[in-house]
């Protein structure tokens, strides 16, 4: 693994855009692997160790997590500012040749990569949408804005794993090693020695700023012409069932794969379902 930046442009200026790279530089084939709201680019460790051997694999932190920049101005966390960093990032990787980039996406990533794909000259030609779909509801949205931005400070980091297996419990069962590798790449230290989530609190603006509503994708999702699997954690609150099933039935007519046991949302992280992103990335293109 190669820990990269790269220099992207907000309206307020510059920020650098962190992410992990796995696998062979040359390779023409490259999976991007973005993360959810709060999260960064280290839940995707254990995919990419499992397709680095075929794939080039690039893993960004979003503005405002990992060891990406903080936006001067708040604001601006929102898919537009989003869209524009990933963008820079393709250029990037599409900057020596053609490149066959296969997107698979979590929450927020997954309405990145939704998106872009439903863009003329896109250069996406997969999508793994991760427990996201067309419609996320207005009560999700509710139960995500009451922690984001909100997380305590810890004396420890024993604490710190007991906040995180409690406020992402609906990620499934998970081993131990698997949380504290969640808790560790989600946690920093302060320079007072307390233990806090690794990203900026002012990702929460947004969700001050304006009502929340439901958010409506069916516009975006119509438009994609590549292949399209959709990840759903079975007890998900953000991916409805009927919109799942629906999701099936038009535009690019998704692969639908469900996880008994699991809420939002799946982490990609168990054989199961390292398998099932696996055996999509690889079949033959539709």
């Amino acid at each position: 693994m190669q820990s990269k930046f790269v220099q992207c442009l907000s309206p307020t200026g510059l920020h650098r855009v962190h992410y992990t790279e796995w696998g062979a530089r040359d390779n023409p084939r490259v999976v991007v692997c973005v993360h959810g709201l709060t999260r960064n680019c280290r839940d995707f460790d254990a995919l990419a160790q499992s397709l680095e051997k075929d794939y080039r694999v690039v893993c960004p932190d979003i503005v405002g997590r990992g060891k990406s920049d903080w936006l001067a101005d708040k604001q601006y966390y929102a898919l537009p500012q989003y869209m524009a960093d990933m963008t820079s990032l393709l250029a990037r990787l599409t900057a020596d040749g053609e490149r066959e980039i296969l997107w698979v996406g979590t929450s927020m990533g997954g309405m990145i990569g939704m998106m872009l794909a439903s863009l003329a000259h896109t250069p996406l030609r997969k999508l793994v949408l991760n427990d996201v779909g067309t419609l996320i509801p207005k009560a999700s949205l509710e139960r995500i804005g009451k922690y984001v931005g909100k997380a305590p400070a810890f004396k420890t980091l024993e604490e710190t794993n007991i906040y995180v297996r409690t406020v992402s419990a609906p990620f499934g069962p998970l081993t131990d090693a698997q949380w504290d590798h969640l808790t560790r790449h989600n946690a920093k230290q302060t320079p007072e020695g307390l233990w806090t989530m690794n990203y900026d609190p002012g990702i929460a603006v947004p969700f001050q700023k304006e009502p929340i509503n439901d958010i409506e994708l069916w516009g975006q999702y119509d438009r994609i012409g590549c292949p399209v699997m959709l990840v759903r954690g079975a007890e998900s609150d953000l991916l409805l069932k009927d919109t799942a099933l629906a999701m099936t039935q038009r535009g690019p007519k998704a692969r639908l794969v469900e996880f008994a046991g699991v809420g939002h949302a799946p982490m990609l992280m168990t054989q199961d379902q390292i398998q099932a992103v696996t055996e999509f990335l690889k079949s033959r293109m539709e």
